[in-house]
């Protein structure tokens, strides 16, 4: 469990300068001291490379680990990645490259341990265009349980209730009567357009009492979820798993002639589908994934598919009509 205790949001523009937004809690001071950009020296030049500068000074000494989450759009050797620094110059942290390569606009977060440690870059090839925010955590820590006998998972704690990554098994999964089966753990990209969606064919032996449909979602329109369809017929949209809207990553979209304001969410997100068994066969069935209508492309990955079986120990009960 943790807790957020100041909050800083920092945006780039273009030409690679920085423009902060903060805000900060009661209780504490400032702790980004200063912010710099420095330009690629050709735009053109996928060799060079911008560094985007953020100084940091520690509130408290309680306070020793950071949360960075950077926004960006997640083009393929144009991944960013972040460097922290001590006063002598020594390298803290290196992330690594940030991102999948998926070509859409996403973010991703990294903890930073921050004894030590002065200033942040930020670094990526080119003229630094991909790279839009950041937002900044001062992080601490306490206790957690889990229960013993589910699956313990890492989750890097996120403000704003964002789920924890969905994982999908390597082999079909047997619990308390359900069944999950991965039906592709990699990433899918999908538009509105059919010829443009995600295709599956999954097997079932015996007819389920009900199922769900799972997997992430990166870069939706919040108002225009992707749409299911099993065997041919149209079984509607799925569910999204919002955070809080005041988290960093939704992004407003205004079109010419629209009064109306529409919202992508830079990142990944939960999509769910209960699956009406009626239109579910014994044998082989055929599920597409189309993003919704006004949607622009996005990406799907780990989707995963639940069948739930009576099980000795069910709940249920037997309605008698009157």
């Amino acid at each position: 469990m943790f807790l957020r205790v100041a909050v800083f949001a920092v945006l780039f523009s273009a030409t690679s300068h920085v423009y902060p937004q903060e805000a900060f809690s009661d209780a504490l001071p400032p702790s980004i001291d200063a912010k710099s950009g420095q330009p690629a020296q050709s735009s053109g030049d996928m060799t060079s490379k911008s560094v985007f500068r953020i100084r940091v000074a520690q509130p408290s000494t309680n306070y020793q680990v950071l949360l960075f989450r950077l926004f960006f759009d997640d083009k393929p050797g144009q991944q960013p990645e972040l460097i922290a620094w001590d006063e002598s110059g020594t390298h803290v942290l290196r992330s690594g490259a940030l991102g999948s390569g998926i070509n859409l606009p996403s973010s991703d977060s990294v903890m930073i341990p921050m004894t030590g440690a002065l200033s942040i870059d930020i670094e990526v090839a080119g003229d630094g265009k991909t790279v839009r925010a950041a937002y900044l955590d001062w992080m601490t820590s306490s206790n957690v349980v889990h229960p013993l006998g589910a699956e313990r998972r890492d989750v890097i704690p996120e403000p704003f209730s964002s789920m924890p990554p969905l994982h999908s098994p390597t082999q079909d999964e047997e619990h308390f009567g359900t069944i999950t089966a991965t039906l592709a753990s990699e990433t899918i990209p999908i538009s509105a357009n059919i010829q443009e969606s995600a295709a599956f064919q999954f097997g079932v032996e015996t007819q389920p009492l009900a199922v769900l449909l799972t997997f992430e979602l990166a870069n939706p329109r919040i108002d225009a979820p992707p749409q299911i369809y099993l065997n041919g017929q149209d079984i509607g949209p799925v569910s999204l798993a919002l955070p809080e809207l005041a988290d960093p990553g939704y992004r407003g979209e205004m079109e010419s002639l629209v009064k109306q304001m529409h919202f992508q969410y830079t990142g990944w997100l939960r999509a769910q589908k209960i699956v009406p068994v009626t239109d579910l066969r014994v044998g082989t069935n055929d599920l597409i994934i189309v993003n919704g209508t006004g949607s622009g492309p996005s990406a799907i990955r780990a989707t995963q598919i639940q069948l739930k079986y009576l099980w000795d120990k069910s709940d249920y009960l037997l309605q008698t009509s009157h």
